[in-house]
Parts: C-alpha cells; structure tokens; sequence
C-alpha cells in the first residue's frame, strides 16, 4: 500500500523585501513546514532572487508575477496539467490577493472569490457595498482631477481624507480642512491617476484581526491605534487587545463579521479598519491578509499558543480547531518611535531597551550619518518597540516608557524643510534636536 503524500502548499506572491514581510513569510512557512506540508512559492523574479530565507524555507520556489493579471492562475493550470497538485493556496502580500484568488479558482482549491477579493481591493467598490448594504460610511468620491476633487468638497462636509484608490500603509493619505490644501494633498498621492476624496471620519480608530473558520469570520482580537495628529495618518501605537467596554467590543466584532459575510469573503485571515463614533461603528479598509505592523508577533503573545496561518492550514485540511481557545488572556503593545527629521548623530538608550525581558521585538532601522524624513506613512518608520505584558494597560504603560527612555540626536539637513507635508511646514532648527 502506497503511503500518503503531504498535503501541498502554493505560497503566491512569497514576501516583499523588507525585514517585516520577510519575517511574516517566515512564520507562515514555519507552520506550514510544522503541518508536513510540501511548500512551493512563488514571486517575481527580482524580489525571489531578494528574499533568500523564504526560499531556503520551500521545497520549491518559481518566478511568477503576481501583478501580472491572469498570469499566476495560468502557471498553475500548467504545473496541475504536468502533475503537481496544490491542496493549498495562500498568500500574505496585500497587492497579491487577486492572484491569490485566481489560483484557487483555478486549481479548484479553497479561496475568495476573485470579484470579492477585487472590491475590497479598489477601495470606493467596498465603500459603496456596504453602504448599499446599510453599514455605516463615510461620503466620498472617485476624483479624475481637482476640480472633481472642488466640486466634491463643495457639496459634502468637512474636512476630508484624500486617499489613492489602491495603496495600503497609509501611503499618500492626507487630511484637508478646506480646498486651499487640495493641491499638496494631491501632490502627496503615489501617482495621479483617479483617487478618492472622502469625509473625515471622528473617533478613535481599531481594527479587528482574525481569520476564516469553515467559511465564517471569526475575530482573534481588537487593536487600538494612536495616530499622530493629521495631516497625515502615521500610527504609533498599538495595543492588542483594545481597551473598551465589553459591549463596545461585541457591537465592533459583530459589525466586522456582517460586514465580511456582506462582502462575500470566506477564506484566509483578515484585517479590518473601522472607527467608533457617536453613530456607532464606521467601517474602513477590509483587507483579507494578515495585519501587518508586528501584530502577527504580538497576537501570538496574546493568545498563547496560537499560530494564526497554522489556522488557515488546518481549517483547509479539516483538522480540529479550538476556537474556545482563541481568546486574549495578556496584553501587548507597541510604539513607532518618531525621532525628529534630520541627519542622525546619536541614540542613546537603545541598548537598554534591546535588553528589556518583556520586550517581544525591537527594531531599530536608522544609524549614525543617515537621513530621518518626516513621518509620513509606515515607509518612514525608523525604529519600533513591542512588549508584552499580564494586561494590555501594562503593556501600553511599559511600551510608552521605553519609547520616551530612548534619545535621538539630530541636525538639520541643508533643503529638508523646503519638502511640503501636506500643508505644514516643519520649524527651522538650528543646533541639533533630540526626541
């Protein structure tokens, strides 16, 4: 008698180059490696050729774009006609997620539906979904030009977000109070092509991470953001779970869930964005992939025991999942730090903080002789503490403590100060800065 084969993973779309995509992959691949599963990824070829510790992870890696539409599921009805079988189809990138789904389609393995997966992706689709559905949303608009941008603002109340119809990490989203700050904000957006204007919605902002158990949202836990003041939207802190009522979570997780099942997704982990506001609760961007930001090392921490894309794989394979077992019982938290902008002297402090026992990750990206650009979106996030603690009050206390234990030493760059941030100037300084 033959023995089993594993079950067989295709991994769409690898991780991106940077540090923390490279660290989310390898903790998707671990549990896929824990799970017996064959693993085969796929990327372009650059960014394959990039990520070394990704590949060293898979049984086997090919070069494939995922940007490329059609271009993935077609590979993979090619490799299923020579052979191979993919039991599994996954994916963590965020500009992945289509490929994502069409593979599944075409290999007839569990996913989202492509037209799911693409209205969540062009944000105004998702907005108008669950707005005819009857969830709370801002007004809004898809602007060709400024004066669609004009004509909007005049007709809606202020102030507003101006935001690219695809991006993701805040990038290129500005607030505005009026028209006379349209053209920096447009001039901020990562290309220009159509982009939205939308109302700015008041209250704080969390978002809900969780993952998809036979075919139904189930909410892992809330995160509460701090933002730094608009124009634009740089988030410094997380706390895992978010510190609200108990009724205030419920309504929140309920809201999520609907509004998931609405959209027509079924499959993976997700990340929604939502606001809590004297109406109740705004939903924002709806993303089907796992939270980035370190929150797949915090939640873990949270909810001990837990292997968020382990889940994935064991719901697709049948095996049983506890979900009672799937609750905060600690608390986690982390700080971006914002050093002032500059060149970089010194900082101080950092040593201590590395070696801190309750600190879960640290980071620190930026060395003596480099540039500090103004905080603008996660692109310009230099350095990052998380730490966990017995209790989410705690471990926001301790995060914010060592936030302010460390000491960055700057001078100012000759025309850094000319670049305009969404309407603000920064102030001259004229010896060096510490924060």
């Amino acid at each position: 008698m033959a023995e089993p084969t594993s079950p067989h993973l295709l991994f769409v779309g690898g991780a991106g180059d940077a540090t923390l995509a490279v660290d989310v992959v390898t903790h998707a691949l671990t549990q896929a490696r824990a799970r017996g599963l064959s693993i085969h990824v796929t990327n372009q070829e650059a960014t394959l050729a990039a990520t070394p510790t990704v590949t060293e992870l898979a049984d086997e890696a090919s070069a494939v774009d995922f940007a490329q539409r059609g271009a993935s599921a077609a590979w993979a009805r090619e490799r299923v006609a020579a052979g191979e079988r993919f039991d599994i189809v996954f994916g963590v990138r965020e500009m992945a997620q289509e490929a994502v789904a069409e593979v599944a389609d075409a290999v007839d393995a569990p996913g989202n539906a492509s037209e799911a997966v693409h209205r969540i992706r062009t944000k105004d689709e998702a907005r108008a979904h669950l707005a005819a559905a009857g969830f709370l949303q801002p007004q809004f608009r898809v602007c060709a030009d400024e004066a669609e941008a004009v004509d909007f603002l005049a007709r809606s109340t202020g102030p507003w977000v101006v935001k690219p119809r695809d991006a993701m990490g805040s990038e290129g989203v500005t607030r505005i109070d009026g028209a006379g700050e349209l053209p920096a904000a447009l001039d901020f957006l990562p290309e220009r092509g159509a982009f939205i204007v939308e109302e700015f919605v008041e209250g704080p902002e969390y978002s809900a991470e969780g993952v998809f158990i036979d075919g139904a949202p189930h909410v892992l836990a809330l995160t509460s953001k701090e933002l730094l003041p608009p124009p634009n939207f740089f988030e410094i802190e997380y706390v895992i779970p978010a510190i609200v009522p108990d009724t205030t979570r419920e309504e929140i997780e309920s809201q999520v869930t609907a509004a998931l099942t609405t959209l027509g997704l079924r499959y993976g982990q997700f990340h929604v964005e939502l606001w809590w506001t004297e109406r109740g609760v705004v939903l924002g961007e709806v993303h089907i992939r796992n939270a980035g930001g370190w929150i797949h090392r915090m939640l873990p921490y949270v909810i001990p025991g837990l292997e968020w894309f382990g889940l994935v794989y064991d719901d697709v394979l049948g095996r049983p999942i506890d979900r009672s077992a799937l609750k905060p019982v600690r608390g986690s938290a982390i700080r971006f730090l914002t050093p002032p902008s500059g060149r970089l002297i010194a900082v101080e402090g950092w040593d201590a903080v590395v070696a801190h026992p309750a600190v879960i990750h640290a980071e620190l990206a930026v060395a003596p002789g480099d540039v500090i650009e103004p905080h603008r979106s996660v692109g310009n996030r230099v350095a990052l503490i998380a730490v966990g603690a017995d209790t989410p009050q705690e471990a926001q206390a301790l995060a914010r403590k060592l936030d302010a234990s460390v000491r960055f030493v700057t001078e100012p760059v000759s025309g850094q100060g000319d670049e305009a941030v969404a309407g603000q100037q920064p102030e001259p300084a004229t010896e060096p800065v510490t924060g």
